[in-house]
């Protein structure tokens, strides 16, 4: 199937009245699991790429992977650039194919980012590329600093939003509600008053990021009030994470709790300090430090309890399967099967 813009895939969603999933990809096995998981659900998909995301793999490397494998899908997909800030960056990577970029304009002061909205919005008509932007600012992670510990104080402006999508021609809006990128560290109140407000003035499909850590209800009460594009990163890293906890606990209970602290390999603290990584560290890390203590254990008659290959399809299987819960919570299960009708 022909890889598709956002604009055609948010165009279904916001008919329909769904949500598209937009998943981060780091690497081939989570690049796997996102597209079999939407096959599987016979669901539209985005597959997205994060700017910051480069310092655990190369945008040249990961690029030509993810439009094959978009390219050989059954169901319709989207490769997309996750808060592009780098204009050379995101002029790359329409080169490259990708049919969707979105520039993250938010900490910028509002002319600056309508300004060079407008430019990249100019350059992609061109090369058939769909464009999104953020206003407001949604912290944390990705989305960089600010807005984390007082959302409120990011929040989109609605009057503004209507003047920035009128001047700029963008596809899709990230708006700011309430979420953060990353760990919530207190449970998050949306203002779906202010969502459903903003998509009154806009029309166009709006986009949700900080979508991890959200409750079921929430995910469904802003999908009602106009959004179309939801991001996910955080969860799968959890899921995968959680499959390398189950493999690799040397417990002799079998799983992990604080109080098997002293005795098992994954609660150790590590240089750097295990618990207190972020997940996306978590997850690059762990399974080398484990390893390297498994084989010391080893040559003490200690053997090892997985290999590496049993670790790789553990993590793969449950970042498949956070993608097919959230696919079937979003509402986008089946939807490919009648796309666009």
């Amino acid at each position: 199937m022909p890889i598709m813009t956002l604009k055609e895939v948010l165009a279904d969603a916001d008919r329909r009245h769904y949500g598209v999933g937009a998943f981060n990809v780091l690497n081939v096995e989570m690049l796997n699991a996102i597209v079999s998981a939407a096959e599987e659900e016979q669901a539209p998909v985005i597959l997205a790429f994060a700017e910051v995301h480069q310092k655990y793999i190369a945008m040249e490397t990961i690029a030509p992977l993810m439009l094959k494998v978009a390219r050989e899908a059954t169901v319709p997909v989207v490769v997309h650039y996750d808060h592009g800030q780098q204009f050379e960056n995101i002029i790359k990577i329409m080169h490259y194919g990708f049919t969707s970029v979105m520039f993250d304009g938010s900490t910028l002061p509002y002319e600056e980012n309508v300004r060079r909205t407008q430019e990249v919005v100019r350059i992609a008509r061109i090369l058939g590329v769909s464009v999104e932007a953020e206003l407001g600012h949604v912290g944390g992670a990705e989305g960089g600093p600010g807005g984390e510990d007082d959302p409120q104080a990011c929040y989109t402006d609605v009057n503004q939003a209507a003047d920035f999508v009128a001047r700029t021609g963008v596809d899709a809006l990230v708006v700011a509600i309430g979420t953060a990128h990353g760990v919530y560290r207190t449970r998050p109140k949306l203002d779906l008053e202010r969502l459903a407000a903003i998509k009154k003035r806009v029309g166009i499909p709006l986009v949700l990021h900080g979508g991890s850590g959200l409750s079921d209800d929430d995910f469904r009460q802003a999908i009602a009030r106009g959004i179309a594009k939801i991001n996910i990163f955080t969860d799968m890293s959890l899921a995968a994470v959680d499959q390398l906890k189950t493999k690799l606990c040397t417990c002799s209970q079998g799983s992990c709790d604080a109080s098997c602290a002293d005795n098992c390999l994954l609660q150790r603290d590590y240089s750097g300090g295990l618990p207190g990584d972020s997940m996306e560290d978590l997850v690059q890390r762990v399974v080398a430090r484990v390893l390297q203590e498994l084989t010391q254990k080893e040559k003490a008659q200690v053997q090892p309890v997985q290999s590496y290959p049993d670790l790789i399809l553990a993590t793969t299987a449950g970042i498949k399967a956070e993608v097919k819960r959230k696919i079937r919570l979003f509402g986008s299960n089946g939807k490919a099967l009648a796309f666009g009708k």
